[in-house]
């Protein structure tokens, strides 16, 4: 993919149904492709998303149906040329954000919270932060408070030494559970939260998910208050 390709698509995947809704044509090879005039019909625009979850994208002269590209090139400069960008990327926004999910955490784990926020309380991840694309937060809908914060953290920031990056969640607590749950392999002070009434949970399969779920639950409750 180009640069604006590449940021535009960056951490989404595809929604098959969705694609088919906006339009795309599923071809015999499984990808789905869509073609849209841009540029006051002078130039075509190709979107085609692979089975694999990767975009690919084509811009062609209509009358001549050669590939155009000096519109991904940062330096060049006139009118045509920043329309044809300009509607480029519009489009393929425009995609991005009606067509494709948003996946950015990549344990089970995170995945298994994610589904029980939606399912549970019909909260989606929250990802506030631009300069911080792997953090999201979970909140309640009637009154806008945290009750769960998903990160990637690298090992030495939780006191661990495999030098890894690792998915974390942060949820509240109890002060008295709090207090005594950390055990610094587990179960951690809250990460970048109040550590009296916050606390992390490593998301690498060492805590079950049915239990993760059920202190999302607990955490949920005390946003309540």
């Amino acid at each position: 993919m180009d640069k604006i390709a590449e940021r535009v698509f960056a951490l989404k995947r595809a929604d098959l149904r969705k694609l088919r809704e906006y339009g795309f044509k599923e071809n015999e090879a499984g990808e789905f492709c869509l073609s849209c005039d841009i540029a006051e019909g002078r130039m075509r625009l190709g979107i085609t998303a692979a089975a694999d979850g990767s975009v690919r994208t084509k811009v062609t002269d209509v009358d001549t149906d050669d590939p155009y590209t000096l519109f991904l090139v940062e330096d060049a400069v006139g009118g045509f040329v920043g329309s044809v960008r300009a509607d480029y990327e519009r489009v393929l926004t425009d995609i991005a954000a009606k067509c494709f999910d948003r996946e950015v955490f990549e344990s089970g784990a995170a995945k298994a919270v994610l589904a029980y926020a939606e399912r549970k309380y019909g909260n989606s991840a929250e990802y506030l932060w631009e300069k911080f694309p792997s953090n999201a937060i979970l909140r309640r809908s009637d009154n806008n408070k945290w009750y769960a914060a998903l990160l990637t953290v690298r090992a030495d920031r939780l006191g661990l030494a495999d030098g890894g990056v690792h998915e974390v969640l942060d949820l509240r607590g109890k002060p008295e559970f709090v207090a005594r749950v950390p055990d610094g392999e587990r179960f951690f002070p809250g990460y970048h939260m109040n550590k009296k009434h916050w606390f992390t949970v490593l998301l690498d399969g060492s805590v079950p998910d049915d239990e993760i779920c059920r202190l999302l639950g607990e955490s949920y409750v005390l946003a309540a208050k």
